[in-house]
């Protein structure tokens, strides 16, 4: 036999026995669940604190938040955005008498709302920009249309002002309200995805199915970016 052929009888056989070791080593880092954290938008500023990585010292971001506010339900209750809890928030501007994009616009809501049918997590907020019509009693029978459930997903009125302020200064989206005709109120068909410490994380077109599709798959990126940092809060035994 000559040296050649047993040279190759010799790798082949290392191949073989070294193909376990690395396909667990694949399993192991390869194979864990990585994804690419969504980033946070709007303006920015340098904060004057600092945090240490690898022991350089790296300026602080302070981050533009959703500011808090209430606002008056579709039941009745006076809401806004969780501020005290874990809640991943949805947030889309509409008015019930809208005929043009609202229509599409919440039933692809409906559509994000029932992907996640049992996740206490998120909650799903539409604001009304024509409040002066859309009274609760208006709201609650455009909710029930949508067979929307109230302890999931909530239809808010209020003060014109503050509901415009809110969507061009916090949620930093196209509104208008004209002083006659609500025909002619203009508002983004965009859904507003916001974490838990208020900070949108994502905008995203509802004309769009292929925009509603990564609003599902972003929702279930920040989902797990939450579980992993509590998991990494918990103190280890």
């Amino acid at each position: 036999m000559s040296n050649k052929s047993s040279f190759k009888k010799i790798l082949i056989l290392v191949t073989i026995l070294a193909l376990p070791g690395f396909l667990y080593y694949l399993l192991q880092e390869k194979g864990k669940n990585r994804y690419r954290p969504l980033g946070i938008l709007g303006p920015k500023q340098v904060a004057a604190t600092f945090h240490t990585k690898r022991g350089v010292k790296i300026p602080d971001t302070i981050y533009h938040r959703i500011s808090e506010f209430k606002l008056l339900s579709n039941t009745g209750d006076s809401i806004g955005i969780p501020t005290d809890s874990n809640k991943i928030a949805i947030v889309n501007f509409f008015f019930s008498r809208c005929k043009t994009v609202c229509p599409e616009m919440n039933s692809q809501l409906a559509r994000v709302v029932a992907e996640f049918p049992d996740n206490k997590r998120l909650k799903f907020y539409s604001i009304s920009v024509d409040p002066a019509y859309d009274t609760p009693e208006v709201l609650n029978s455009y909710a029930k249309s949508l067979k929307a459930n109230p302890k999931r997903w909530n239809f808010l009125t209020g003060d014109k002002n503050l509901i415009f302020k809110l969507a061009k200064e916090d949620f930093l989206i196209d509104a208008l309200a004209p002083s006659h005709n609500a025909d002619e109120i203009v508002h983004s068909p965009m859904l507003v995805l916001v974490d838990p410490d208020r900070k949108i994380r994502g905008y995203y077109d509802s004309t769009n199915d292929d925009q509603i599709n990564k609003l599902i798959d972003e929702i279930k990126v920040l989902i797990t970016e939450g579980l992993r940092e509590a998991t990494s809060l918990k103190p280890k035994k």
